[in-house]
């Protein structure tokens, strides 16, 4: 069995100190043009400081019409760059590897916060965004790729394309939101078009050894879980990622396809021939046992989300106390303020019900 604190090596980048990665977490706290403010800066490398073996930032928009909610941090011009230098050397002097997330909300790009009405792969009548043209689709590949290169010029280790969640690149994987006849959809091959060819952008105009994942939801989010499965072994065997991070909602849950009933989820995916490409995992993941078993049921790194907001130190904790685990929600607003919780953040985390203590 795999030890949560045995360091993880990647192909290219540093390696992991331990199994524990920083989820990407919105948190709403970045000023109104995408720069990085103290309280963002502050809530990070708290988490470095708490023995994250990687921090990732919250999803930053790679361009204007990208933009998926007020707070959100940028890494869409170079004026973005002098925060993100501060907060990437913060993380790394703590021992953590440095890594942001690259987003684009497409659909969920809310025309009231970016100012420009909201596109998409096809037309989508329930929010209103407009099928992209091949040009616009390009110009959103270049963004991807432009801001992988602000972040490593900013002095990260690496970046995460976010793939998940019915943003825009995980719009054009579904075959229900992507309606598009060109060489963008259609096929697998076709919809995956916008991911390897950013992944391919990366590989030629960043350095050799810059670390590159990929976030993909598995299910639901107008996904399909066979497409899904063959397009990460597909990834893997092209061995031009360092690692898959998979968002499963609940690590050990039954798949909703009919057809991969009776198993666990996560198990359809940590039976793949991996070669060199690490495999993460997330969700529900609140506990040093659960993390513990996610590495047991053949995952590389478990990426924690509301534990980690809760304990700054969730790594350090686990290290202590085998059985540490979160506490029960609803958590009090003092003991989060405790945790580096700015109110901006804990405004945001009081809409979801039972969060918050009243």
């Amino acid at each position: 069995m795999t030890d949560l604190f045995e360091p993880l090596s990647f192909k290219r980048g540093p390696a992991m100190k331990n199994r524990f990665a920083l989820a990407p977490l919105t948190n709403c706290q970045s000023h109104p043009d995408g720069t990085l403010s103290q309280e963002e800066y502050d809530w990070l490398v708290m988490r470095a400081r708490g023995g994250f073996g990687m921090v990732m930032t919250a999803a930053a928009f790679t361009d204007q019409v990208g933009k998926g909610f007020n707070g959100q941090v940028g890494i869409h011009d170079d004026k973005c760059i002098e925060g993100l230098s501060r907060l990437a050397a913060a993380i790394k002097a703590e021992g953590s590897v440095a890594t942001t997330q690259l987003h684009h909300a497409g659909t969920r790009a809310e025309q009231k916060v970016t100012g420009l009405p909201p596109i998409a792969p096809s037309d989508d009548p329930q929010t209103g965004a407009r099928g992209m043209t091949e040009g616009e689709v390009e110009a959103m590949i270049e963004g991807f790729i432009a801001a992988a290169e602000r972040a490593e010029r900013a002095g990260f280790d690496g970046v995460e394309l976010h793939g998940a969640h019915t943003y825009i690149l995980c719009g054009f994987l579904s075959a229900e939101a992507n309606k598009r006849t060109d060489r963008y959809g259609g096929s697998l091959d076709n919809r995956a078009r916008p991911i390897r060819t950013i992944i391919d952008g990366i590989r030629a105009r960043c350095r050799k050894d810059f670390n590159l994942g990929l976030r993909l939801s598995v299910e639901s989010m107008g996904m399909d879980t066979a497409d899904i499965r063959t397009l990460c072994q597909q990834l893997m065997q092209e061995d031009q990622l360092d690692y898959l991070d998979l968002s499963l909602w609940d690590v050990f849950k039954e798949p909703v396809a009919e057809a991969f009933k009776g198993r666990p989820l996560v198990s359809w995916f940590t039976d793949l021939d991996r070669g060199s490409t690490r495999l993460g995992v997330a969700g529900q993941v609140r506990s040093a046992a659960t993390a513990r078993a996610c590495l047991d049921a053949g995952a590389d790194i478990a990426f924690i989300g509301r534990a980690a907001i809760v304990n700054h130190d969730f790594p350090e904790r686990s290290r202590r106390d085998a059985d540490f685990a979160m506490p029960a929600l609803p958590i009090a607003r003092e003991q989060l303020a405790g945790e580096g919780i700015s109110p901006l953040f804990m405004d945001y985390l009081g809409t979801f019900p039972g969060f918050l203590a009243a």
